[in-house]
Order: C-alpha cells, then structure tokens, then sequence
C-alpha cells in the first residue's frame, strides 16, 4: 500500500515538473463600459483581485473564469513596465490558448484617482449606510462602502 502511494506521488511531482510555463506574451483585452484599455495586447502578466483572492495569471495559466472584487488590477507589459489600474469589480477570463480578457464593470488607471475625491465617496458611503432605513438600502450602501475603501486605498498607492 505504502509503495503504490509512493509511487503514485513520485509521478505526480514528475508531471508537475514538466509544466512549461513561458516568457511569451500573452494577448490581453481589458475593458470597462466606458474605456478599453488593451485589446489584444501581448503582455508578460496580469495580476487581478478577485473573491477567491488576488493571483497572477502568466502565459500558459490553466483556463479560468473568476469574478473581480474591487481593487488593483496590475499589467507587466512586454517592454518590462507596468501599470495599475483600479476596477470595481467584472470577470477574467483565462483561455487555453492563454488569452485573458477583463472585463470591469468601472476601472481607471491609478494615477488618475484623486484621493480627496475617493475620501469624500467614502464618507458619503459610511453615512448612507449609517443611516438606511431599509435593509435593501444598508446592502446598496455597504456595498459602495466597500468599493470606496478599495478606492482610497489604490488612490493612496498611486
């Protein structure tokens, strides 16, 4: 029993090995309702936030669908830079011919956030929460409170 678990184990690690991860690129499409930021762009790596928590996609990723929760949506483009971007939330969609497509429901690049601005949205947001007179309103209003704490955060780190 021990040595068909240890076998079954040694293949296992065998395989894993021989995943060939790559330095091409990969096509990227970002969008959000009003902007599209890269279409069909070869870049090195796409980092998202999502519910299941913040990950990196390289070429070669195994093909996934998740949902974005707000936050920093980082691109390493072919050239070595990078840039952030804010979005709300949307999916990502993981391709096994290793396209990757975002699609937020708002995004902006970081630079462009005013701090100020996403400070006052929050406030706004606490207050509406604080003071809902229903629970469908509490919802709505804790929902935004979220967004706008990714908001501040990102237009902090920017």
């Amino acid at each position: 029993m021990f040595a068909r678990t240890a076998h079954t184990l040694a293949r296992q690690v065998a395989r894993a090995g021989t995943r060939a991860y790559s330095d091409a690129p990969m096509a990227f499409t970002f969008a959000s309702q009003s902007q599209v930021f890269y279409k069909e762009a070869n870049v090195r790596q796409v980092d998202v936030p999502s519910f299941s928590g913040s990950f990196g996609i390289l070429p070669s990723h195994v093909p996934s669908l998740a949902v974005l929760k707000p936050g920093v949506l980082t691109v390493f483009e072919e050239a070595g830079t990078s840039k952030k971007y804010f979005v709300s939330s949307g999916i990502v969609t993981i391709n096994q011919d290793s396209s990757v497509q975002v699609l937020a429901e708002e995004a902006a690049a970081v630079e462009e956030l005013d701090l100020a601005s996403a400070r006052d949205i929050l406030s706004k947001a606490q207050s509406a929460a604080s003071t809902a007179a229903t629970e469908e309103a509490k919802a709505e209003a804790l929902i935004t409170v979220e967004v706008a704490e990714e908001l501040v955060k990102a237009a902090e780190s920017g």
